[in-house]
């Protein structure tokens, strides 16, 4: 079962494990794995003898690495958008369905955790981060934009931490992820089997997680939220880095620098959708969401970030328009207009 099942959903004692199995792709979701968990989620949603959910990733280097990027790619140049748009729409409906779980949901994340392996772990109701874990959207650096459901959460974390990763696709550990609240927890990461047994066994959750919580050291991020919080209150992606300009210091000049490679229409797009996030419950932040998807394969942007990034990988991207100046307001705002009778139902 194992190795054809690319997830693989059970039942152990009192918990539905989870389990996302293509560690040769760091566990990256596709449109089969996303069907599975759904099914099992909603399966056990009613199974008075499933208590709590336990998700998990195959493999020691990553939780789940995103989305099949390189999959949805090649549906957009093949002219088949509507199977791209198929995943994106079961996976957004998947992150609502996890948003709104009844049961105890507990992701024990150790390795990379990105992209829509975000999606199916930051909504539920326990995060458990490893000595490995490692988070980031990264997404305005493939010419694409911070989706499943980060339009909600992002614009929740403390000060601007949420839009500065946004912007920059920073790469957090696990002492940050939980001073922010992205991770509930910090494990060893030995005491993941021990931490999955215990819960099977059906006892008390917090209990379990309090019981294998590990010491953690000040987070790093710490030490900028004075300069993320003044420089990213700002009315714009060209203020922000008018900000950081103005700053002057070795640490702001890395961050404008790394925000100056993105692509200037994702850039665009993320501050906006963070910004109107904010005030969207999380049902409506996944219809945004889908809105500005349906939009990116009609783009440039999101096709030569992936070459440049995970095909050729030159790390070299051509970005059209290549300044964010040249990005017109008209173009970002078409991203979020009404889809109409393709809008996504949550």
């Amino acid at each position: 079962m194992a190795e054809q099942n690319e997830a693989i959903c059970e039942r152990v004692g009192s918990a539905g494990v989870i389990t996302l199995n293509r560690p040769h792709a760091l566990n990256a979701l596709t449109l089969s794995m996303v069907r599975d968990m759904r099914a099992a989620l909603e399966a056990w949603a009613g199974d008075a003898a499933i208590t709590r959910v336990v998700v998990q990733g195959s493999g020691e280097k990553a939780f789940c690495a995103g989305g099949d990027i390189r999959k949805l790619v090649e549906a957009g140049k093949a002219g088949r958008p509507e199977e791209a748009l198929a995943f994106w729409r079961e996976e957004y409906e998947l992150n609502a369905l996890i948003a709104a779980y009844p049961k105890p949901y507990i992701s024990l994340i150790d390795g990379i955790c990105m992209g829509g392996g975000v999606g199916v772990s930051l909504h539920g109701s326990h995060r458990v981060a490893g000595e490995r874990y490692l988070f980031a959207m990264p997404e305005v650096g493939i010419g694409f934009f911070p989706d499943v459901g980060a339009s909600y959460a992002l614009p929740r974390l403390p000060g601007r931490a949420g839009l500065y990763l946004a912007l920059t696709g920073a790469r957090l550990k696990y002492a940050d992820a939980l001073s922010l609240g992205l991770a509930t927890h910090a494990a060893v990461s030995a005491d993941f089997d021990p931490i999955r047994e215990a819960l099977a066994a059906g006892e008390d959750v917090d209990a379990v997680l309090g019981r294998h919580r590990r010491a953690v050291s000040e987070a790093p991020l710490l030490t900028l939220s004075g300069l993320i919080d003044r420089v990213f209150d700002a009315a714009s992606v060209e203020e922000i880095l008018a900000n950081l300009d103005f700053e002057g210091s070795e640490v702001a000049d890395g961050i404008a620098k790394t925000i100056r490679a993105k692509s200037p229409t994702s850039l665009r797009i993320a501050y906006e959708q963070v910004r109107r996030g904010a005030e969207l419950d999380f049902r409506e932040a996944m219809r945004m969401e889908f809105r500005i998807v349906s939009r990116i394969l009609d783009g440039r942007d999101f096709y030569e970030g992936v070459r440049a990034v995970l095909i050729d990988k030159d790390q070299t991207p051509r970005w059209d328009p290549a300044r964010l100046e040249d990005v017109a307001d008209a173009d970002v705002e078409a991203y979020f207009a009404p889809l109409g009778d393709r809008e996504l139902v949550v």
